[in-house]
């Protein structure tokens, strides 16, 4: 990428001749104008002489970061966020992390990133489980509603029916139906009915026969099955107990394990526990993605944010396993989340009570793609969800058929099975639309022919808008995911505002571009083209004030950098106190700023100072008119005006 010159440079009359003689007739035209150039230089020299504020280092390093010189732009981005991190927000550690990914440094990359996900999943998470109220959420699930035909099971009993899994061109299921025990604790972890998985043809009429699956049930518990892509490999939930003996743990709870079953010779067979299992908590509900390579399961093991958690395991090649990875905050909640399924299209179906619901148990679907920092937790609605509990839920990726189980009323048993189709797809995007106008920041004069773009977090563009002959552009973007807007034209400095996830709704966003130069002459005001804070002064005092001396620093730099330049210091009092006494003190803070700058070591005869008290008020707040301390302040102020 093409670097923009330096920040701040002066185009003097005795510099004609060289392609520039155009520009400088206009500029002797008035008054000897100099040109301004938004400063990088001037940033970087108040910084070299030691004079730091989140400001400087914020423009320093954009002014790097923007001109793809990452190298500097990783430096300065270190040093904002590890001197002034409440200053900095969530756009500055992703800069950071992507300058570093550039020099190829992915370890800090990384880390820098986790960081900025950090700060923008804590505001989601407490956009979606706190700020919503109650009626939001149902009018959520009312939109989401009427997406699925639900159709009679024939296999349902008058007992526990439920946990439905794909098993090739068959159906398996788990159910007590041998037992007649109508035990309702199913959901708990230490269940007191024993269930059996069966196998049936996937037919919804009733007309085929169930029988059980051979070679994996026992005198306890069996129930939700998970079938790997081969159909070598097959993954359940049994309770725990070992040599033919219930393991109970500490509390004399019975805990829940997954259990592999491997297929020879058509026999499932080689039972054995996964080493992620223990006898200190339960994990249960097996659930495979499309690939086989990963398997995720509920459990309430260490490092869960409620009752239950649903995680995730790397599936090695060398048949180990990876470390458990809870799914975080955008899934689970303080209650309970359990009975995970992932389609052939990569979404992750589950239960959850602790999502707001219809009551009991809900199921819910969020894109994995899209986990752990963003991406929209969808309620599936009705009829699906009911006031009762609805649970293990499966579908296609390709037929969009499926089945889940519920207590809801109605139905022939505890739980029963009830086929569904899907009528419509779930809005998993969050499309918002972005609006506004692009204008000079010096002039307030529109500027057709920007370019606005939406950045993703990869730092990669996904829309871009040009704006018209007024200046507007309209795009849209992914409202589920941090994004940044950045507006840009030829002659001007981008800018660029962070957007947080959010509910969608449309916003307006003005941008206001500073050129790149601009023409400055006799009674301008330096500190506004040089775009300075205002120099403030505490009430009733003189002194430079810490914050007021980083800005000195900066038209102390540019007077260096540029040797015929100078300028008169005005200074202004609020409207407290006598009118004489304030002309005595604005004199008094004129010279302070004049005598600061010539003990940095501008020369005297460059630079002149009036004090005019209160008579050049920027605001109403005159003698007798109630103001705020704050609208006060903004009178207390210094400007430097170009004489020569």
């Amino acid at each position: 990428m093409r670097k923009l010159p330096a920040i701040l440079f002066f185009t003097l009359s005795t510099f004609a001749g060289v392609a520039q003689e155009p520009l400088i007739r206009q500029a002797d035209d008035q008054y000897g104008a100099f040109s301004f150039k938004t400063a990088q230089d001037i940033y970087q020299k108040v910084l070299d002489k030691g004079f730091a504020s989140a400001e400087v280092l914020q423009k320093l390093g954009n002014t790097y970061y923007f001109n793809a010189d990452y190298p500097e732009a990783a430096g300065i981005y270190e040093r904002l966020l590890a001197e002034y991190p409440d200053q900095a927000g969530p756009e500055y550690y992703f800069r950071y992390a992507q300058s570093l990914k550039s020099l190829g440094d992915p370890g800090r990359s990384a880390r820098a990133m986790e960081q900025y996900f950090e700060q923008t999943g804590r505001s989601v998470e407490s956009a979606y489980q706190g700020e919503k109220g109650a009626m939001e959420y149902l009018a959520e699930i009312k939109q989401h509603s009427g997406g699925y035909r639900l159709e009679a099971f024939g296999h349902n009993t008058r007992y526990l029916d439920f946990a439905p899994s794909f098993f090739g061109e068959e159906l398996l299921f788990s159910s007590d139906r041998d037992t007649g025990n109508l035990a309702r604790y199913r959901h708990t972890w230490n269940a007191r009915d024993f269930m059996d998985i069966y196998r049936v043809p996937s037919d919804t009429a009733g007309k085929s026969e169930v029988s059980k699956l051979d070679g994996v049930n026992s005198r306890w518990h069996e129930s939700t099955t998970a079938l790997s892509p081969d159909g070598q490999t097959l993954y359940f939930t049994r309770n725990n107990y070992r040599k033919g003996k219930i393991i109970t743990d500490e509390e004399g709870v019975v805990r829940l394990k997954i259990y592999q079953a491997t297929l020879k010779d058509g026999v499932w067979s080689e039972i054995r526990e996964l080493p992620i299992n223990s006898d200190a908590y339960s994990v249960a509900h097996p659930a495979l993605s499309p690939d086989g390579k990963t398997l995720y399961f509920a459990s309430d093991m260490p490092g869960t944010l409620g009752q239950s958690d649903i995680f995730r395991v790397a599936l090695r090649e060398d048949g180990g396993f990876g470390k458990p990875e809870n799914l975080g905050p955008k899934v689970n909640s303080a209650a309970r989340e359990t009975f995970p399924y992932v389609s052939s299209d990569g979404v992750l179906y589950f239960a959850s009570d602790g999502i707001y619901s219809l009551g009991g148990l809900d199921v819910f679907a969020v894109k994995l793609a899209q986990l752990p920092f963003r991406g929209r937790v969808l309620n599936l609605g009705a009829p699906v969800n009911s006031p009762m509990d609805d649970f293990t839920f499966i579908l296609d990726g390709q037929t969009r058929k499926g089945y889940f189980a519920s207590n809801r009323e109605g139905g022939l048993g505890g739980d029963d099975i009830y086929a569904v189709t899907e009528l419509q797809p779930l809005p998993f995007e969050c499309v918002q639309e972005i609006s506004g106008t692009v204008r000079d920041k010096i002039t307030n004069e529109v500027l057709a022919g920007a370019t606005v773009q939406v950045i993703d977090e990869e730092n990669q563009q996904v829309f871009s808008a040009v704006t018209d002959a007024e200046g507007t552009y309209t795009l849209t973007l992914d409202c589920d995911r941090g994004n940044f807007v950045r507006a840009s034209r030829q002659g001007y400095v981008p800018a660029e505002e962070f957007l947080y996830p959010s509910d969608g709704k449309p916003r307006i966003i003005d941008f206001y571009l500073e050129p790149e130069s601009v023409l400055a002459g006799y009674g301008d005001d330096l500190a506004k083209l040089l775009q300075l804070s205002t120099i403030y002064f505490d009430f009733d005092r003189y002194e430079i004030r810490p914050d007021a001396e980083v800005e000195l620093q900066k038209v102390i730099a540019a007077m260096e950098k540029y040797p015929s330049l100078k300028v008169k210091a005005n200074s202004h009092t609020d409207s407290r106190g006598p009118d004489a006494y304030n002309l005595w003190l604005s004199q008094k803070r004129a010279e302070a700023t004049v005598d600061y700058m010539v003990s940095k070591g501008i020369a005297p005869e460059r630079l002149q100072w009036e004090g005019y008290g209160e008579t050049r008020l920027i605001n109403a707040c005159d003698d007798g008119v109630r103001c705020s301390a704050e609208e006060h302040e903004r009178n207390r102020r210094s400007e430097f005006i170009i004489f020569e």
